[in-house]
């Protein structure tokens, strides 16, 4: 779809808590996908939209979160997809805008405790893994993955 024109945004947490909701936390009490990072100084939300469209398509959010060797790190959780939107760029892009905006902010890192069903996407993205794959309760496998926050620097 060479027309799709992605649209990315920082946004309030409100913005995006529906997706991460439906998304992450299906069957589960809204309250299960309050993170306690939401209130944290320093995390921002963003989220991703066909176009001006209004219904956010994917969503992250991101906050510092020291992380070995790194100068200053930002950790982002709670990335959601729309199940009709997947494969097709926005999950990237909002990822990629995320990135930016820590990377504004200081940050040389960004990593995640990421599912291993969602492993590819983030090596796609330029992700290396550290560590062993280890079990969240009730989420199942998960890896820790990390990249540079510069573009430059995330193939390495």
């Amino acid at each position: 779809m060479a027309d799709r024109v992605t649209r990315t945004a920082v946004v309030p947490l409100a913005e995006v808590y529906g997706l991460r909701w439906s998304v992450l936390r299906p069957g589960r009490p809204r309250e299960s996908a309050v993170f306690a990072e939401d209130a944290a100084p320093g995390t921002f939300h963003v989220a991703a939209y066909d176009g001006e469209g209004p219904e956010v398509l994917a969503c992250v959010s991101v906050f510092p979160d020291p992380f070995e060797g790194a100068r200053d790190a930002y950790r982002f959780r709670g990335m959601a997809s729309a199940p009709a939107a997947r494969g097709l760029g926005f999950g990237a892009a909002v990822l990629e805008a995320a990135a930016a905006e820590a990377a504004a902010r200081g940050a040389d890192l960004l990593w995640c405790n990421g599912r291993m069903d969602a492993g590819g996407f983030y090596l796609r993205q330029g992700f290396g893994t550290v560590g062993d794959t280890f079990v969240v309760e009730g989420f199942g496998a998960h890896r820790v993955f990390t990249r540079a926050t510069s573009p430059a620097g995330h193939a390495a």
